[in-house]
């Protein structure tokens, strides 16, 4: 997939980000979603810059918000057969941290559900930190992935099973 000027948020994903993310000074989740993808020249700019390499574009990503630092969350176009909803959604630091966070959208919306943010979901800095479900969102993830339902563990282990050279991928295109 490989489409660079459709720039609206799938409507499952709309219905997830427009629920309020409560940091909680930190015992909450950490995002701020976007209310549209970026731009695709935002995107290009960002990915330039995360990975030194001008020589870069931002077209394989769709990115729908960050964390507190600026590290982005987004759909990785890497499935070139499958619609957007169907793509790996990851996790791309402020300070180098790489992770694929789930292997779909459906499988992302049960994550919000149960807690875990991209940021969350991706690093295990914070020892204290347990997730605290989600009930408005744990209703979005039944309406609209209703077959899907798993715990977050679950998701973050089965997408980073189906990619798991997602970090050496990133760091190839690194300079």
């Amino acid at each position: 997939m490989t489409q660079t000027s459709d720039r609206q948020l799938p409507a499952a994903l709309a219905a997830a980000l427009a629920v309020p993310f409560n940091y909680d000074d930190g015992h909450g989740i950490d995002f701020e979603p976007f209310p549209d993808f970026l731009s695709a020249e935002d995107t290009t700019d960002w990915f330039r810059a995360w990975t030194g390499n001008t020589e870069l574009s931002g077209d394989g990503f769709r990115v729908f918000g960050q964390d507190g630092t600026g590290g982005y969350a987004a759909f990785w176009l890497i499935r070139p057969s499958r619609t957007l909803i169907d793509q790996p959604i990851v996790f791309l630091g402020s300070e180098g941290e790489t992770a694929v966070l789930a292997r779909d959208l459906g499988d992302f919306l049960w994550l919000l559900a149960g807690g875990f943010g991209p940021w969350e979901a991706a690093t295990t800095y914070e020892p204290d930190w347990s997730p605290q479900p989600n009930q408005e969102l744990r209703a979005i993830a039944e309406r609209f992935a209703p077959d899907r339902q798993q715990l977050p563990a679950t998701v973050i282990e089965q997408a980073t099973l189906d990619f798991p050279d997602f970090d050496d991928t990133i760091m190839g295109l690194c300079r």
